[in-house]
């Protein structure tokens, strides 16, 4: 009987199988490359998360194979925004999507997306171990060398890569950020809470926003008829709800509040039955993460986490995940010739010109969350933005287009090197990275 041994190199090893872990490694993968996803945790698994999937992304996930299941499961199409304050609400409709086959957004369960994605990465021929967690890397680009630890048994498995693309979610990251990891503590860390609920009555089809004096939340109804119900408190606002009823679990707490802050998820949760436990985690860490100079590749949070009010991370996830493997698979096909090119300038550059794409496609969608975010959370701000927008209502129409709802990003439709989302060259050449690279790989 012949045994194959088991792979010990790749062009690519991708750190975490969200969203963005797994459009990367389904659009490397087809492109010939050798990828490993590594995934900590078993699927399925459910998620700190609001769980909408704007319209700009349904073409993406057409392209990497999920659509049709993603159009199936979710729940309805998503054709109206509502901002709550206390009992007072505006709607507006949004704006239809330019892709005449996905107009409106939907809400899918993580639970669900996610191991639709990490199916399809395996079907593609990438490499899933799941559940291991990455010990320890070290080397340089061009020359990894990677430690897994398999969660149930503990065994050790040795990798060399290419390429460490970091897909982490917003609280967890690689053993080098986790030493790092700031100690301080602030009373404006955010900290992310969601349920879900059957039986409650939230409008379909519509995006309710919550205005919460010390957070924000949302409320969609996803797949199954379900209402997830997410918001983002801030720490002292949390800990004096603890304080005021102890022994009351988080997320009881956080419910009460909500219902007594808003009058939309008070009517909506009577009669309603709350599934599971509330999930918590935090805290948030808003911002951009990606440096010029970083020595693996990042994308999706890793890269730059936005205030989650305006439900762009799935967008960013998906979208950075494409932006960063169109670059990639370009430079395949543009880089000069292996043996005069040391795998650390060209890595340098795709790491200078990836920063700066993705700057330029995000960057502005994360200010913007950040400015509607601290409107909302503080409460003269938020009467002051209320009042705006009952005179004009179609702001909130406007603000879904500035935030990238409905128009497909450049970051979808390629540059001069081809269409990111096809391959380069034929796999039998993919990619130059990994040759310039193993003459330095022991």
């Amino acid at each position: 009987m012949t045994t194959t041994a088991a792979r010990t190199r790749f062009d690519a090893l991708i750190v975490g199988a969200g969203p963005a872990g797994t459009a990367a490694a389904i659009l490397l993968a087809r492109a010939g490359w050798a990828v490993a996803l590594v995934e900590k945790q078993a699927f399925p698994r459910r998620k700190v998360c609001g769980e909408c999937i704007a319209a700009s992304n349904l073409p993406l996930l057409a392209t990497l194979g999920v659509a049709d299941a993603v159009e199936t499961l979710a729940g309805p199409p998503l054709r109206q925004v509502a901002l709550h304050l206390g009992d007072r609400v505006v709607t507006a409709d949004l704006p239809a999507a330019a892709d005449a086959a996905h107009r409106w957004g939907r809400a899918l369960g993580r639970e669900t997306l996610d191991t639709l994605l990490l199916e399809r990465a395996r079907a593609e021929g990438a490499e899933v171990l799941q559940p291991w967690q990455v010990q320890n890397f070290q080397g340089t680009p061009g020359a990894w060398h990677v430690e897994l630890r398999a969660a149930e048994s503990a065994a050790l498995r040795r990798l060399r890569a290419c390429l460490v693309i970091d897909a982490h979610g917003s609280w967890e990251g690689l053993p080098s950020a986790r030493l790092q990891r700031r100690l301080a503590r602030s009373a404006g860390d955010l900290f992310a809470f969601k349920a879900n609920f059957s039986g409650a009555a939230v409008r379909e089809g519509v995006i309710d926003v919550l205005a919460l004096q010390g957070g924000y939340g949302g409320m969609v109804v996803a797949d199954s008829g379900i209402t997830t119900l997410a918001c983002c408190i801030r720490r002292d606002r949390l800990l004096s709800l603890r304080a005021a009823a102890p022994g009351l679990r988080a997320g009881d707490a956080v419910q009460a509040w909500l219902q007594a802050q808003c009058g939309a998820v008070r009517r909506a949760l009577q009669g309603a039955t709350l599934q599971d436990a509330w999930l918590a985690a935090g805290p948030l860490d808003p911002g951009v993460h990606l440096r010029q100079g970083d020595a693996v590749f990042s994308i999706g949070n890793a890269a730059g986490e936005a205030h989650p009010i305006l439900g762009e991370g799935m967008s960013m996830a998906l979208q950075s995940a494409t932006l960063l493997c169109g670059h990639l698979t370009g430079a395949s096909t543009q880089a000069p010739d292996a043996a005069t090119v040391p795998a650390g300038a060209l890595h340098a550059g795709l790491q200078r010109q990836y920063a700066a794409a993705w700057q330029g496609e995000f960057g502005p969608r994360m200010r913007l969350a950040a400015l509607f975010a601290h409107l909302a959370m503080r409460p003269t701000p938020a009467a002051g933005l209320m009042a705006a927008l009952r005179l004009w209502p179609g702001l909130l129409t406007q603000g879904a287009r500035w935030g990238g709802k409905v128009q497909a990003p450049s970051a979808q439709l390629g540059h001069s090197s081809g269409h990111p989302l096809t391959p380069a060259k034929p796999p039998s050449a993919a990619p130059n990275l990994t040759q310039a690279a193993s003459a330095d790989m022991p």
